[in-house]
């Protein structure tokens, strides 16, 4: 027997242990089923769990236990990504506790110290992923650094090397002078900050005045090569082709006319500096004939910052192309140098506050600096092609179909991908160079020799830099499985079936595994992509650490008391002031600390909210109720079994009913017989099984969810069970009905715990191991747990029409008595004589056949026919189709008294909307306050008008009596 209370936390650690025991994660490779097989997308091996891989990775087991069920060979591939920079920046942070930098240890026994800290802390996220139920492959369980994977990024760096697709060139990239190295635009963070906008005087040197600039970056000036117009905008058209002296430092620049000036932004003239704006680096490039002037060094293209994105000094060739006033200066410093001296020479025309995007480096925190280096890259636009091709003609699906656009928009303009992190952690670029910078690329050193014909005493140095951790990824869905080795696993789950992920990665991860996909396998690296939204908070928000929203998926699964939440999130690597303040609003919201929910409870909830293509808002309120309803499974649960026992034929080693409910055959039991209230639940299960199946084939986790949760509770909680009462308990059911009730409740629980397995493993384990010796197996499996159960199929021949129509009426009469009887303030559990008029012949044989049904739930003490309405006294009326359930009133409540309560409801209730009505007409209150607090009193106002409508009405019908 189940205990009395439903436990998640007793249950949920013991069942994950011995599920990944007993291998029951690992593929099985002997079914008839298809492969089914989905890639995780690698965690940082630096990260904990948050709430975006907790709704990814409950969409992700959901569809794999759907399949295990289904018979399919399914394989889930765990893993994690080294995170090249995150990683080296937790190590770095963890020696500058003792004193020292990388720089002190080098980089051999730095990156030691790395695989240590990996191996003692790097594992918080996958124990993390067991907590939530994750049914990975484990035993295959791979690292982006593993000898493996390493092996498959160094064959696809020499292939595409050799093909003429990876080069090395000075580009313009985003550079992070704290941490010294090109980074991702998805590394990058862009908001708006407050700063300002100078306008500074070049003057023309034809001697006939000035052009005034606009920038918000004046430091930059020193790098700049041209002044961009507007070739439309006549207030300078006749100056495009001179010249004009670039303050401070005499260089003389061409102004050019090009439609990246905007007349409407601050004077219409702009700087160009392509060394340190993307924007302006295109401008130079199509502008870079005319630019070949004598003042114009290196072309033009003429970078002004060291790495530290300070100002750096002159190469001997430069001639003081560079101030020495500035040399030396920090970039910020250097802008108020430069703006004084601007200011003191009258060059400067005025200054004004201004909003801007400043693009900030998530790790460090530190402005990103366009900055022109040597990096590798990878001509990309041979491998977007057949990559775009295999979206167009259907090879890839996405779901939702519109995001397809997004990804055709970014594929159809792509640029090379820099491919090069001058950091340690990380894929070394199998590259070598020589004494005079000739490079030489291969497997390894020793193949580079061994090609080139280099004698061991010929020397070579190895490039530093490492390769973009999105590179490695990108090799994701092969590698894992043994590439460039043909492994069985390979052959059989590549390509995967489906890619789970977030919208914001289409374009870093997503479409890469799709270009060397088909590069290096000859076939797309997925069929689907599921691209899901974000998960917000309750009012719409991002979730961020900066704003103290942040809800961390363990806490809700085991709760957490507030005092140890600080100590808990600073020892999670978060910065002490960042887990402060999400535990000041947490206190704010959860005075008494988080409740324990279970984990069940939250991969329901994340399924239930997974509208397709949209973000999510985690109302905590929504975990409450799911929480609600894994006890409700649970109490149901106990009901059944307390009910069934030794006397429910589970002994039947097959199901002996057919779907008119008569048996097939005798039993040893004896006969069996269903009843209408057995035959409409057979027939809603199957409806629920086909609904849920259809849901969890199209992706709609949502509808799959909901499906569940409406037959669990208002059609086999609310209703069978309670139909099954009078069954069980009633004097005059014979014993083949109870043994037929019986039976269809032990059968039905057990159907439905398989069906809900996906979504809420935990308790439906639990409950089907107690069930599982009273039910008959289903399609004669026999084994130790629900996870390897086949998942139902729906039969149509289950289907009843003639119970459907009988139950549904019935459930109309008893909710048509039991709304006369709380509409008029009569105990539930009264009994009430019933009259009936306008009952039609299959009305009154359902009135007869379902008597039992109506005396134990409607309380009914008579039905009475009448053929004439006219005959019945005044009564409560309501109706069921066409027919008429009338109760009389006479004798059944005290006029007078009902009325007096009326009067004191409906005058509460008017006084209250009265006050809701003037905080609503007060503009202080609607223009100051949060809308979300404005539009809950809106909505209160709505219900508290419709509950006055209510009483006003039933005030009505009562004083008419």
């Amino acid at each position: 027997m189940l205990d009395k209370t439903y436990d998640p936390h007793r249950i949920e650690a013991q069942w994950y242990q011995r599920w990944e025991d007993a291998g029951w994660f690992a593929p099985r490779l002997d079914g008839d089923g298809g492969a089914y097989c989905i890639m995780i997308p690698p965690p940082n091996v630096t990260g904990s769990l948050h709430m975006g891989h907790g709704f990814n990775n409950t969409l992700m087991d959901a569809l794999i236990r759907y399949h295990r069920m289904c018979g399919d060979k399914t394989l889930w591939q765990p893993g994690t990504d080294h995170a090249g920079i995150a990683t080296q920046m937790v190590v770095e942070r963890r020696l500058e506790a003792e004193g020292k930098t990388r720089h002190d240890l080098g980089r051999e026994a730095f990156i030691q110290r790395i695989w240590q800290w990996r191996e003692e802390s790097g594992g918080t996220i996958t124990r993390q992923l067991r907590r939530l139920g994750s049914s990975l492959d484990w035993q295959h369980e791979r690292f982006t650094m593993d000898e493996g994977l390493s092996n498959a990024v160094r064959e696809v760096f020499v292939r595409l090397f050799e093909e003429g697709l990876i080069y090395r060139g000075k580009r313009l990239v985003n550079w992070d002078p704290v941490l010294h190295t090109a980074v991702s635009d998805l590394e990058v963070i862009s908001e708006e900050e407050s700063g300002h906008m100078w306008d500074m005087r070049y003057p023309l040197t034809n001697g006939t005045g000035h052009l005034t600039v606009s920038t918000t970056r004046p430091e930059t000036m020193l790098g700049d090569c041209a002044v961009a117009v507007n070739p439309e905008d006549e207030r300078y058209r006749h100056l495009i082709g001179e010249l004009v002296a670039l303050p401070l430092t005499g260089r003389r620049i061409p102004i050019i006319a090009d439609e990246h000036a905007d007349p409407a932004f601050g004077t219409g003239c702009v700087k160009i500096t392509p060394a340190h704006d993307f924007n302006d680096h295109a401008v130079w490039a199509n502008h870079r004939d005319e630019l070949q002037i004598a003042d114009q060094p290196h072309g033009g293209l003429i970078n002004i910052f060291t790495p530290d994105a300070a100002i750096r000094a002159n190469e001997p060739d430069e001639d003081q192309l560079i101030p020495a006033a500035y040399i030396g200066l920090d970039r910020f410093e250097a802008r108020k140098r430069i703006v004084a001296d601007l200011e003191a020479q009258g060059l400067l025309a005025g200054v004004k506050d201004h909003k801007l995007m400043v693009p900030r480096g998530d790790r460090s925190g530190a402005v990103i600096e366009p900055y022109l280096t040597d990096q590798w890259y990878v001509k990309i636009r041979p491998l977007a092609e057949p990559a775009v091709a295999a979206v167009e003609d259907g090879r890839i699906r996405f779901v939702p179909d519109n995001w397809k656009n997004t990804y055709f928009e970014w594929m159809r303009n792509i640029q090379d991908w820099c491919i090069s992190r001058q950091i340690w952690w990380g894929h070394r670029i199998p590259a070598w160079y020589d004494a005079e910078g000739n490079v030489y690329v291969g497997r390894s050193e020793q193949e580079v020799r061994d090609k080139h014909a280099l004698p061991a005493d010929f020397a070579l140095e190895q490039d530093p830099d490492v390769l973009d951790t999105w590179f490695s990824s990108a090799l994701w869905p092969f590698s894992t499985l043994g590439w460039p080795e043909q492994t069985d696993r390979l052959q059989t789950f590549y390509p995967t079936s489906v890619l789970i992920t977030g919208f914001d990665i289409i374009f870093f991860w997503v479409a890469r595994m799709i270009m060397m996909g088909l590069k290096f396998m000859d076939d797309v690296p997925f069929r689907d992509v599921y691209i899901h939204g974000l998960v917000r908070d309750a009012q719409g928000n991002k979730m961020s650490k900066s704003k103290g929203n942040v809800l961390d998926p363990i806490d809700l699964i085991d709760g957490i008391e507030l005092e140890p939440l600080v100590d808990k999130r600073t020892k999670g690597m978060m910065q002490p002031h960042l887990a402060e303040k999400i535990a000041q609003a947490t206190r704010k919201e959860f005075p008494d600390g988080i409740p324990a929910y279970g984990t069940d409870a939250l991969r329901f909830t994340f399924a239930a909210l997974a509208t397709t293509g949209r973000d999510i808002k985690f109302d905590l309120g929504r975990i409450e109720g799911y929480r609600n309803f894994c006890n409700k499974l649970w109490n149901a649960s106990r009901y059944v079994l307390m009910n069934v026992g030794a006397t429910s034929g589970g002994d039947d080693a097959v199901d002996v009913l057919d779907h008119r409910g008569k048996d097939a055959a005798p039993t040893d039991a004896g006969d069996i017989e269903l009843s209408a209230a057995d035959r409409w639940i057979r027939a809603r299960l199957h409806r629920a099984i086909a609904q849920v199946r259809t849901a969890i084939d199209a992706y709609r986790f949502d509808l799959a969810a909901q499906a569940i949760y409406e037959f669990t509770w208002s059609e086999l909680c609310d209703w069978y069970l309670e139909l099954a009462k009078p069954v069980l308990t009633g004097e005059h059911a014979s014993d083949a009905a109870k043994r037929g009730t019986r039976r269809t409740l032990v059968q039905t629980l057990e159907t439905l715990l398989r069906l809900a397995h996906p979504f809420l493993p935990f308790i439906t384990e639990e409950i089907w191991q107690k069930v599982k010796p009273l039910a008959p197996s289903p399609a004669g499996y026999d084994g130790e747990t629900i996870m390897l159960a086949p998942y139902p199929v729906a039969d149509a021949a289950v289907d009843d029409p003639a119970a459907v129509a009988e139950m549904e009426w019935v459930q109309q009469f008893i909710l048509g008595v039991r709304r006369i009887k709380g509409e008029m303030n009569i105990a539930p559990g009264k009994s009430l004589p019933v009259l009936v008029t306008n009952a039609g012949a299959q009305d009154r044989a359902w009135i007869e056949h379902a008597r039992p049904y109506l005396d134990f739930l409607a309380k009914t003490e008579s039905i009475t026919v009448l053929e004439d309405e006219a005959e019945a006294p005044e009564s409560a009326i309501a109706l069921v189709g066409d027919m008429k359930l009338l109760i009389p009133m006479a004798g059944l409540i005290d006029k007078d008294a009902e009325l007096k309560r009326l009067d004191k409801e409906i005058a509460k209730l008017r006084a209250d909307i009265a006050r809701i009505e003037g905080k609503l007409a007060n503009p202080n209150f609607v223009d100051k306050a949060p809308a979300a607090v404005v539009q809950k009193e809106r909505e209160r106002l709505t219900e508290q008008g419709a509950a006055l409508a209510q009483l006003v009405a039933q005030h009505t019908k009562i004083a008419s009596l």
